[in-house]
């Protein structure tokens, strides 16, 4: 469950391309099997700004709470607030209707040094 178009990191986020230098943001299939059956999500607010690495929102799981990161730095300008009544939504279809965010990215190319599928397969074969 490693959708061959798209960009990852290694903290679990999974980035497609959304409009022009725009890139809708979500978690891997992988990182929510190892959160389990998710019960809530805190989202920035539409026109916060992010910096690539930092925190910008949590999951909260039946195990844990883990954080989410930043894959890029940019302007969210879009939030899925159907995760506010659905947040299992994120369980169901991590790569649909599970998205998190849209970022507007300060630098488009920057999306092109993170994982590539191939890579991201890598990193949890050996996790």
């Amino acid at each position: 469950m490693i959708p061959e178009d798209l960009r990852y990191t290694a903290e679990h986020e999974w980035l497609a391309p959304a409009e022009a230098g725009a890139f809708k943001v979500g978690i891997t299939h992988f990182a929510q099997e190892a959160l389990g059956d998710i019960v809530f999500v805190q989202l920035p607010e539409v026109g916060a700004t992010v910096k690539a690495g930092d925190s910008f929102g949590e999951v909260e799981s039946t195990k844990s709470v883990s954080e989410i990161y930043a894959p890029v730095s940019g302007e969210v300008v879009a939030v899925n607030g159907a995760l506010d009544a659905t947040p299992e939504a994120i369980n169901t279809d991590p790569y649909g209707d599970g998205w998190l965010v849209v970022l507007k990215a300060d630098d488009p190319a920057a999306v092109d040094t993170l994982l590539d599928a191939a890579a991201y397969r890598e990193l949890t074969e050996n996790s």
